[in-house]
């Protein structure tokens, strides 16, 4: 692994070490504490007021974001950069109560986030005050809190100070919150970590463990751990007796592994790991979790290594929104992200720009994706007025570290970054700040690199490199620069963090498609004078911004640099806010691969011809237009050495893709029929794909992600309305207003349709199709039960979804 010598390969051995969600014990309780909160938009005097107050509080359930209700408007502090969406302060409230068994324990509470500036009381106790949106923090209120009678809680959330991002936040308690109980001796709070070495075949597990002791008492103790196999079966037990005679005690224990399954994106290998502390035969402490062992190194002229194996990291960026659910986390909806991105063939995400919720990195582990964790978009020089940059200098320290002690433990993190596109990169304060940043990782962990986002590429000019404390040098865009970056940085290693930044609206198809146009042309221009009047962008791969690139173009240059160790495009989905390069009523990024609503765009298939190791073949656009017009047609593919495109039967010809252009095109006169791309390998048949064109609006056809979800909602189900015609040919300009409605125990939380400048509610049960596509989000009402979903729109008939709630 990194830092070791050649011949010595270490492997990181990760673990969870947290009973979190509804795994507990007697011992180690962490419970989901989301429900019956009460919330209030707007301010009081002061905290003693909230509960003398006679406001009307709304009943809600956590993660919440009031922001995402709305309504759009460009006169919203947070501009269109920030989705056009309220900001604001508001107030959330809980009672509570404890039992008499519970005097023994230890009582915290612990936010996986707040967006933002959050303050929280405990019966009156001021427990403390955190800034950063994206921080986890936990709150010992033991001293504070009563048993067998009401507790109240109190938590003020302000984003009133906006713009102070440069894309969607939400406001709001919008990760979960758990309540943890356990004993006066237990195992510290992300007081887990554990790497292994393996020299010579023999494979050692190196656990560090940190135990808590408020008990005041001296204590021998027993701490056993014990590996299971992904089929639950024990694959090693150790022993160690440890004596603990102050407030705390730390350990590190060696055992070994024979022949270890090793995790990686097309394997993701999960143990579990079981640790059990006990006192004379007493168990004091509990805790268990997943754990995943790979190696990995990089090379400064082969890019990047994983399990002794040279891979391409083939990744995305990824903005935390949940789309038409605001910034809510809930974990069904980063399944549904990731398993499309599976699909794309991507096997790496980087979070951008700050640290993810923990239930993404959960996901990524089990999924198999690699992440780039980051830390910051800015440091002490601010990118917008209220943004971090005014809390940085007294809270990056708690905030970094915060960040490398709860997620140091997954398998799936392969690096570290202090930032993205830092402005210190530009001046002398550029090497300290680095430095320091660097340190506090180490110290915490040294089995990962650490990078930073740079954009300056001049090594004289770039003050971040010349700290020459990153371990891997990241860029972003300049592309075309590739080839110079081992001649300006001798011996780095490097990866591309931000490719691209093409811009896609689905559906939308602007001729010819052979020139490129920059929106904006250059960086005098705030918005783009020449794009389209209804706020779209062509799905041809031919528009980007003056600083981007096409896809096709960034891709080709990092496919030719064998030291660029893989790259991240920008981005994976749509998202909330930086709506370039068009002002309102545009409120969510064109950079994505698939839209907002999570509907795929073409560039989507393009990166799976390229990433993906079995045939692919997407043939666009539709097969709509005016008779006579000269329509381009692409085809993207792979495993095939040339394509074949009929109209009604007929051949266009074939087509074989030559030098760096990575698709085959046609110019076609359009006739109404069918368009048929056929893919061949030395003559052999690989696909066939067909486009029909499509007669008159006709009915809606629903289709489900999934059959089940949770009766305590947080299992999501997404739903597909397509409007077709007779002969179930999706329409593509329909654009109807589609009625969502539902029976039994479960309820319409949000729709959308995947349109960068809709300003429509994502609340409402009716939302209009975009380009023949619409999204409809259910979860239930809180019952078991059967549940049926329509839509209507005029005399267009519906199938009937039937799902279930359980």
């Amino acid at each position: 692994m990194y830092g070791l010598p050649n011949k010595i390969v270490l492997y990181l051995l990760t673990v969870i070490i947290v009973a979190r969600c509804y795994g507990q014990s007697e011992t180690h309780s962490v419970i989901d504490f989301d429900d019956n909160w009460d919330f209030y938009k707007g301010d009081f005097k002061n905290v003693d007021d909230v509960l003398q107050s006679s406001v009307n509080w709304k009943a809600v359930t956590l993660p919440h974001d009031w922001s995402i209700e709305g309504p759009f408007n460009e006169k919203n502090p947070a501009t269109n950069l920030g989705g056009a969406l309220p900001g604001g302060i508001g107030w959330y409230k809980k009672i509570f109560t404890l039992a008499k068994d519970d005097t023994s324990k230890i009582i915290s509470i612990a936010f996986d986030g707040v967006y933002r500036n959050s303050e929280v009381w405990i019966n009156g106790h001021y427990l403390g005050h955190r800034p950063y949106g994206y921080s986890t923090f936990i709150y010992d209120i033991t001293p504070y809190v009563y048993f067998n009678k009401e507790n109240f809680i109190i938590v003020k959330v302000d984003n009133s100070q906006q713009p102070n991002s440069r894309w969607y936040t939400g406001s709001g308690i919008n990760r979960n919150v758990w309540l943890i109980k356990k004993n006066r001796i237990s195992f510290a709070h992300f007081g887990t970590f554990i790497h292994t070495v393996n020299e010579k075949n023999n494979t050692s597990i190196y656990e560090e463990i940190k135990i808590s002791n408020s008990s005041k008492a001296f204590s021998h103790a027993v701490l056993i751990s014990i590996v299971y196999d992904k089929g639950n079966k024990e694959v090693i037990r150790d022993t160690t007796h440890i004596s603990i005679q102050d407030s705390s005690a730390s350990l590190y224990i060696k055992f070994p592994i024979s022949f270890p399954r090793l995790w990686s994106p097309g394997s993701p290998y999960l143990y579990t790991l079981k640790n059990e502390l006990y006192s004379s035969d007493k168990l004091l402490d509990e805790v268990s979790g997943k754990f995943g062992i790979r190696s990995f190194y990089f090379d400064n002229k082969n890019g990047f290594y994983l399990n002794g194996n040279p891979m391409k990291i083939l990744g995305v960026c990824i903005h935390e929104d949940a789309g038409a659910l605001g910034s809510i986390v809930n974990k069904s909806f980063i399944e549904r992200q990731l398993q499309l991105l599976k699909e794309m063939g991507c096997n790496a995400i980087r979070t951008a720009h700050n640290p993810p919720a923990p239930e993404f990195l959960d996901v990524c582990d089990s999924m198999g994706f690699l992440v780039l964790d980051e830390a910051f978009d800015m440091w002490e020089k601010k990118k917008t007025k209220f943004d971090y940059s005014h809390d940085f200098r007294e809270w990056h320290k708690n905030d970094l570290q915060d960040m490398i002690f709860r997620d140091r433990n997954h398998p799936c993190i392969f690096m570290w970054s202090i930032g993205n596109e830092i402005r210190e990169q530009f001046d002398s304060t550029g090497i300290s700040l680095t430095k320091e940043l660097v340190d506090i990782v180490k110290k915490i962990d040294t089995t990962r690199p650490v990078t930073s986002a740079l954009t300056e590429n001049n090594a004289d000019k770039n003050y971040i490199a010349k700290a020459n404390a990153l371990d891997v040098l990241s860029f972003n865009y300049k592309s075309e620069d590739y080839p110079l970056l081992p001649l300006h940085f001798p011996g780095a290693k490097f990866i591309a963090t931000e490719i691209a930044a093409a811009y896609e609206t689905r559906g939308v198809y602007d001729m010819p498609s052979d020139s490129i146009k920059y929106m904006p042309q250059n960086s005098k221009e705030e918005f783009a004078k020449n794009g389209n009047a209804d706020f779209t962008a062509s799905s041809y791969d031919n528009e980007a911004p003056y600083w981007g690139a096409t896809h096709e173009n960034a891709w080709n240059a990092v496919k030719k640099a064998n030291s660029i160790a893989g790259a991240f495009v920008w981005s994976g989905f749509d998202y909330l806010g930086e709506p370039t390069p068009y002002p309102f009523p545009a409120r969510s990024s064109y950079f994505g691969l698939i839209d907002l609503a999570g509907f795929p765009k073409d560039a989507y298939y393009f990166y799976q011809s390229e990433w993906l190791q079995k045939p692919v073949l997407h043939l666009f656009p539709h097969w709509n237009w005016k008779a006579g017009q000269v329509v381009d047609v692409w085809v993207y593919y792979n495993k095939a050495d040339e394509v074949e495109l009929y109209l009604n039967g007929k051949s266009l010809g074939t087509r074989k893709k030559a030098g760096d252009t990575l698709h085959v095109s046609w110019r076609v006169p359009f006739v109404a029929g069918t368009l048929r791309a056929v893919s061949r390998m030395s003559g052999k048949i690989i696909l066939t794909k067909e486009i029909k064109t499509a007669g008159n609006a006709y009915q809606i056809e629903l289709s489900a992600n999934n059959k089940l979800i949770d009766k305590c909602g947080k299992k999501l189900c997404f739903i597909k309305a397509e409007i077709k015609d007779k002969n179930g040919n999706l329409v593509p300009y329909a654009d109807n207003l589609v009625l969502f409605s539902i029976k039994g125990p479960g309820k319409i939380i949000a729709t959308d349709n995947g349109y960068e400048a809709d300003t429509s509610s994502f609340q409402s049960k009716e939302h209009k199709a975009w380009k023949g596509l619409c999204l409809a989000i259910i979860q239930s009402s809180g019952q078991k039960g059967n549940i049926e979903i329509s839509a209507s729109s005029g005399t267009m008939k519906s199938n009937i979804l039937k799902i279930k709630s359980d």
